[in-house]
C-alpha cells in the first residue's frame, strides 16, 4: 500500500507505476482504492463513475476499469458537501456529519469491494488518501491505516521531498501514529527528487535512526510526463504557474504557440480532459480565473463543472461572461479563433439552465445564448462511454471521436437552422455541435463528450485549423500513447526502488512464484 505524507505527493502515480512492473512480469496485480475524494472521473464499461486515476491504474495493468477498485467517490460541490457515488452510481449527498454516520455501511462496502477484487487477482496495491496521521478524522477513517489492516498490507510511506519538509512529515506522520499503525510501515519513499541524492545521506540516517524505519528508494522528479494528473490542482499548478515542473510551455505564449484559454472555474471538474493538448509542441494551455488574464487567445475552452449554476455566476460577476460573448462573436465574424463547450460548458453557451429538481440549489440561469437551446437537470444522472464521428460538413474525412458522458442536463436544441451538428455517435444521435462563420468553418463548439481531445485525427484538425489561421506550419498528427509514458513511469520507478526485495516481500507474502 502506498500511503504518503499530504495529499499530492504522488501516491497516485506510484501505485500506477508498481502496478505496470509487475503486470510485465506476469502477476494479475489490480489498483484499489477504498475512497477517493476528485472531481475527475472515468465511466467504466459497466456505466459506473470511479475517480480518474484508478482508471489510469487499471490501464497500467491491463484491466478495464472497474468500479469494485475505487467503490466510494466523493464528489465535492461545495464546501460542506459531496455527491456520493457508489459503486460506480450516484447515492446522494453527503455532508461530513453524514459521512460519520454512515461510516459503517461505507466500511462494508469497501470491504466487500476488495474481498471481491482480491479473489481474482494475486496482488492488490492499496492508495491511501491524504494522510494517515490526521488524527482528528482517525476514528473515521477508511482509506488509510484501517484498509491497510484489514488488507494485511505492507505500507509505504512517501513524502514529497520537491515542496520541503520531507523530512520532517516523515518524522511527524510516525509519531502521531498509533503502535499497531507504526508497525504497519514498512518504510519510506522519497518523491519527486531533482538534485544528487548523496546529498540525503545524512538526513536519511538521522530520520530512520529517529523512526526505525528504512528508506526505500529516491524517485527522481519526472518531467513532461505524459499521463493524466491525480487531481486538477496538479494539472493548474503546471500549466498556469510552472510550479514544481519546468512549464510545458509558456506562460505568457509567443507568437509561435496557438494560445488555449482554459477558464478556471471555481467547480471545474474532469480537468483531464485536456492532458492530451500537451503533447503538442507548439500549443499553450493556460488555466485563467480573471479578466485580466484572458487577453485574446486563439481558442477558449469552457470545462465542466460540478456546479454550473454557480460557476456560471462567477464567470458573471468577474466580467468574464461578458468577454466570453465579445470574443465569441468575434471569432464568428472574423472567422478566426474557436470557442469549445465542454459538458457544463457547453450547457453554459446555451440560453437558459432550469433545475425543477435543486439538483445544484437554483432553478434557472441564464446562459450565453450562442446555441438556441435550454438545458433541463433531471433527477437521474446520464453515465455512459460513448464512440462516434464527425460528419463530412465538418471535416473532408470522418473522423472518430470516443469518450465518456456524465451529465444531469438533459439539452433541448430548437431552431436546427441556426446551428450544424458536426458529429454523431454510432447510435446516429448529435454528439458535437458548432456554430459557423460566414464561410462556413465551425467557430463555437459543443459537446458533452468528456475526452474529445485525446481522439488524435479530431485533435489534429482543431490544432492545424488554428495554427494555419496564425500563420504556423501544419503538423503531422501526434499519437496521444499513454502505454509507452506508462513504461517510462515504470522504468523510472523501477530504477528508484528495490524491486528485488519488494518481489521477495511479495514472494513470502503471496506465494505466487
Amino acid at each position: 500500500m502506498i500511503q504518503g505524507t499530504c495529499s499530492n505527493a504522488g501516491k497516485s502515480l506510484l501505485v500506477t507505476a508498481l502496478c505496470r512492473i509487475l503486470s510485465k512480469i506476469g502477476v494479475r496485480v489490480a489498483p484499489f482504492k477504498a475512497q477517493n475524494m476528485s472531481l475527475n472521473s472515468f465511466v467504466t464499461e459497466t456505466q459506473g463513475e470511479i475517480g480518474r486515476a484508478q482508471a489510469l491504474q487499471a490501464e497500467a495493468c491491463g484491466l478495464e476499469p472497474d468500479v469494485r477498485m475505487n467503490p466510494i467517490l466523493l464528489k465535492p460541490i461545495e464546501d460542506c458537501g459531496s455527491q456520493l457515488i457508489l459503486l460506480g452510481k450516484p447515492a446522494g449527498m453527503i455532508s461530513a456529519t453524514d459521512y460519520t454516520r454512515f461510516r459503517r455501511d461505507l466500511w462494508s462496502v469497501a470491504q466487500n469491494s476488495y474481498q471481491s477484487l482480491a479473489k481474482e487477482n494475486d496482488l492488490m496495491i492499496l492508495e491511501g488518501a491524504g494522510s494517515p496521521a490526521e488524527i482528528n478524522l482517525r476514528q473515521h477513517d477508511i482509506v488509510n491505516m484501517r484498509m491497510a489492516r484489514y488488507a494485511h498490507a505492507n505500507v509505504f510511506l512517501t513524502a514529497d521531498i520537491d515542496r520541503g519538509g520531507a523530512f520532517a512529515s516523515l518524522v511527524g506522520t510516525m509519531r502521531l501514529l498509533t503502535k499497531s499503525e507504526r508497525s504497519s510501515v514498512y518504510g519510506f519513499i522519497l518523491n519527486k527528487f531533482r538534485g544528487n541524492p548523496d546529498l540525503l545521506k545524512p538526513a536519511i540516517k538521522k530520520t530512520s535512526a529517529i523512526t526505525h524505519k528504512p528508506f526505500l528508494g529516491i524517485v527522481p522528479w519526472i518531467n513532461n510526463l505524459d499521463l493524466p494528473d491525480e487531481d486538477s490542482v496538479s494539472l493548474k499548478l503546471r500549466l498556469r504557474s510552472g510550479f514544481n515542473e519546468t512549464p510545458l510551455v509558456p506562460q505568457k505564449p509567443k507568437k509561435t504557440h496557438v494560445d488555449f484559454a482554459v477558464i478556471d472555474l471555481p467547480h471545474i471538474s474532469n480537468s483531464t480532459d485536456f492532458d492530451a493538448l500537451r503533447i503538442e509542441p507548439d500549443i499553450a494551455v493556460r488555466f485563467i480565473s480573471s479578466l485580466e488574464e484572458l487577453g485574446t487567445p486563439d481558442c477558449i475552452i469552457i470545462p465542466g463543472t460540478r456546479n454550473t449554476h454557480s460557476d456560471l455566476e462567477f464567470l458573471t460577476t468577474s466580467g468574464l461572461k461578458n468577454a466570453i460573448i465579445t470574443l465569441g462573436k468575434r471569432f464568428l465574424s472574423t472567422g478566426q479563433g474557436m470557442l469549445i463547450g465542454i459538458c457544463g460548458g457547453f450547457q453554459m453557451l446555451g440560453s437558459a439552465l432550469y433545475d425543477p429538481h435543486r439538483i445544484e440549489g437554483q432553478y434557472l440561469s441564464s446562459c450565453l445564448g450562442f446555441f438556441p437551446f435550454s438545458t433541463e437537470f433531471l433527477s437521474t444522472k446520464i453515465i455512459r462511454q460513448n464512440v462516434g464521428h464527425t460528419l463530412p460538413l465538418f471535416t473532408r474525412e470522418s473522423l472518430p471521436l470516443s469518450g465518456y458522458e456524465i451529465h444531469h442536463g438533459k439539452t433541448i436544441l430548437s431552431s436546427p437552422a441556426t446551428y450544424t451538428i458536426i458529429a454523431k455517435d454510432d447510435s446516429d444521435q448529435p454528439l458535437v455541435y458548432g456554430l459557423q462563420d460566414r464561410n462556413r468553418s465551425v467557430r463555437i463548439l459543443g459537446t458533452y463528450l468528456h475526452g474529445i481531445f485525446d481522439s488524435d485525427a479530431f485533435r489534429q484538425y482543431i490544432c492545424n485549423t488554428l495554427r494555419k489561421e496564425k500563420g504556423l506550419p501544419f503538423r503531422e498528427r501526434t499519437l496521444y500513447a499513454r502505454g509507452k509514458e506508462l513504461d517510462r513511469l515504470a522504468n523510472i520507478v523501477g530504477k528508484a526502488l528495490p524491486l528485488t526485495k519488494i518481489l521477495g516481500m511479495i514472494k513470502k507474502d503471496k506465494m505466487w512464484f
